[in-house]
């Protein structure tokens, strides 16, 4: 009797871990596609191509994380706020790191140009 009784509770035991883990898994595909939008606020204006592609495969893999679970309407409106955010991290992140790159190199063009026509002047 004893023996029965024990199996009982292992088996509400593993029942139970699997809903919790379950449960945990959905709530944690929406913590992931959180934590990629915090990335990409922070770091986005920095990226290089690799990083844009490393990022756009992280963005994918996400999603196709996401779309395994069934959400509630209001965790899909949730899901859809963050993927906003991370589309306007990516677009503002490109645009800056474009900028910052232009920046640069318009700076060293300056510095030939002044350096060609400063060598003209000395002859």
């Amino acid at each position: 009797m004893k023996t029965r009784n024990v199996i009982n509770a292992l088996v509400v035991l593993a029942f139970s871990l699997v809903l919790f883990a379950s449960c945990t898994t959905k709530q944690g595909a929406i913590n992931n596609l959180r934590s990629f939008s915090y990335e990409l606020r922070d770091h986005s204006q920095y990226y290089d191509v690799n990083d844009w592609d490393r990022a756009i495969k992280k963005f994918v893999k996400l999603r196709d994380e996401i779309s395994k679970h069934e959400y509630t309407a209001d965790e899909r409106r949730t899901i859809g706020q963050i993927e906003g955010e991370c589309a306007s991290y990516m677009a503002k992140g490109a645009k800056d790191g474009i900028i910052n790159r232009v920046s640069t190199y318009t700076n060293e063009l300056q510095g030939i140009l002044e350096g060609i026509l400063g060598g003209m002047g000395n002859d």
